[in-house]
């Protein structure tokens, strides 16, 4: 079986013992959290740090998912490993793929997944965490680039699936932020229109407490290239807050 190794960092991986499928699952690691479970399987992180150099180590074993790809299921780091390559091939800013393979061994699926961590760059969650002492210039650059982030994946069709403050990374890049996406295992395409970049975006909103009003409509002007007063902006406003009002009253 053919395994991903990025050209990058096959050196360092090799240089390591940590080129192949059976080394970076036997490696001894410290893993970040409790694993998730799910149907007698499980999934767990681990930190991985070579050389000066961070990474993220996933690996699972009978974690499965059913995708159109794989209606009898498949690991679910393969879905967001083609996610991963998809984001980079359409240009959409979002963390690396360093390693990816699978094994299917008796009673078992195996599956690992390496990606580059973002390290030097935080969590729009931890950012509206220290919201009130930013500056203004922060603040509102913060708001553009989760708005263009946004709008560069909704033109190129695709929808995330969990559009939510701690999947979105930010970096000070001279007077604005850059800004990329993790956690790509529910991207799909985006089919219905108005519909499905209402209901990417609204769980964002919902989740970012300490935004007013005016913060809201500043990131929806990036994301529509519109005045913050403009009409379009007001319709996406009221629609996006019909949907929040339903969902906080479920």
């Amino acid at each position: 079986m053919t395994d991903f190794v990025a050209d990058a960092d096959r050196a360092l991986l090799e240089r390591n013992g940590l080129a192949d499928f059976d080394a970076l699952w036997a490696v001894q690691l410290e893993a970040v959290d409790e694993p998730n479970t799910s149907g007698g399987g499980w999934s767990s992180v681990f930190r991985m740090d070579l050389e000066g150099q961070g990474f993220y180590l996933k690996r699972q074993s009978n974690y499965l998912t059913r995708t159109l790809h794989s209606p009898l299921g498949e690991p679910s780091f393969a879905r967001e490993f083609r996610n991963i390559q998809r984001y980079r091939q359409m240009g959409i800013p979002a963390l690396e793929a360093v390693f990816f393979g699978e094994r299917k061994i008796p009673g078992e699926r195996r599956a690992i997944l390496v990606t580059r961590a973002l390290d030097g760059w935080n969590d729009l969650d931890s950012l509206l965490e220290q919201w009130s002492q930013l500056s203004d210039e922060q603040q509102q650059a913060i708001l553009q680039a989760c708005g263009q982030l946004a709008r560069r994946l909704h033109a190129v069709r695709q929808v995330h699936g969990c559009f939510y403050p701690k999947h979105i990374f930010l970096q000070p890049d001279g007077a604005g932020y850059r800004a990329q996406l993790i956690d790509l295992e529910k991207t799909r395409p985006l089919l219905l229109g108005q519909r499905d970049r209402v209901k990417d975006i609204e769980p964002l909103l919902r989740r970012a407490h300490v935004w007013t009003e005016a913060d809201v409509r500043a990131l929806l002007a990036a994301y529509l290239e519109q005045p913050a007063g403009s009409g379009l902006v007001d319709a996406w406003f009221k629609r996006l807050n019909v949907r929040r009002s339903h969902k906080e009253t479920r």
